[in-house]
């Protein structure tokens, strides 16, 4: 009996984490880093942001944040539920702005992971927008992999009417929006852990790049991104 207890533990254990692996993008079967899944990564993107944008419940404080934003992440879906142990995951794209050239620059490729141990069963899929409004929020961003909420402050972003004039009372380094089936649908991201996707950073440059040779030092560019680029770039011109 105890023998049987020892192994389904550990046959547990293993399945929580591959379950966990799964959903974060760790299995290569699940999530190809090749150029093509990188390009079709960034159009979604763009068109979560334009959706955002154009929400009538978040858009207009959105758009006040992102005029003053240092940096705008977009995961076009992250995806949380499984039987036994709850995780959350998915692949997101970075744009930073330069102020003294007041450019926008990437994208680089991250994911973003959040794990619960808990009997739950079913799943979801939601739409995440983070808005970096303070320079500390970009360096998090920088580094291999950072800690929301340790890292870098993060706070749900305000909707609804007069939602716009109360964004200049937010200090956090991060602000978040999310939608689940086209409705906003609060979301608590601390501790959720944003990694670089160096695979697809890799594959969409065609060659070894860091987060900080994409948005810093700009040493590399894909013209396919314009696009993207230029959306996040109207709006924090306030078009």
């Amino acid at each position: 009996m105890k023998r049987y207890t020892m192994w389904f533990r550990v046959w547990n254990a293993a399945t929580a984490l591959a379950l966990v692996g799964l959903l974060l993008g760790l299995t290569p079967s699940v999530w190809a880093d090749d150029a093509q899944d990188a390009t079709q990564l960034v159009d979604k993107a763009r068109l979560t942001f334009e959706a955002f944008i154009g929400d009538k419940d978040m858009g207009p404080a959105l758009r006040s944040l992102v005029k003053g934003a240092k940096g705008v992440l977009v995961y076009p879906q992250i995806l949380r539920g499984a039987f036994i142990v709850g995780a959350s995951g998915g692949s997101g794209v970075f744009l930073a702005k330069d102020d003294k050239a007041d450019v926008w620059g990437g994208p680089a490729f991250y994911t973003i992971g959040q794990g619960s141990f808990g009997l739950q069963a079913g799943g979801d899929a939601s739409e995440v927008v983070l808005v970096a409004m303070t320079e500390r929020g970009v360096t998090a961003m920088l580094a291999n992999s950072a800690k929301l909420g340790a890292n870098a402050s993060v706070a749900a972003g305000p909707v609804g009417a007069g939602a716009e004039a109360s964004t200049a009372n937010i200090s956090a380094d991060i602000i978040a929006y999310s939608r689940a089936k086209g409705l906003y649908a609060g979301i608590s991201l601390d501790g959720a852990v944003v990694a670089t996707r160096d695979a697809m950073n890799h594959a969409y440059y065609g060659k070894e790049v860091t987060p900080t040779d994409i948005l810093v030092k700009r040493t590399v560019k894909n013209p396919q991104a314009a696009s993207f680029v230029d959306a996040v770039a109207r709006v924090a011109r306030g078009k």
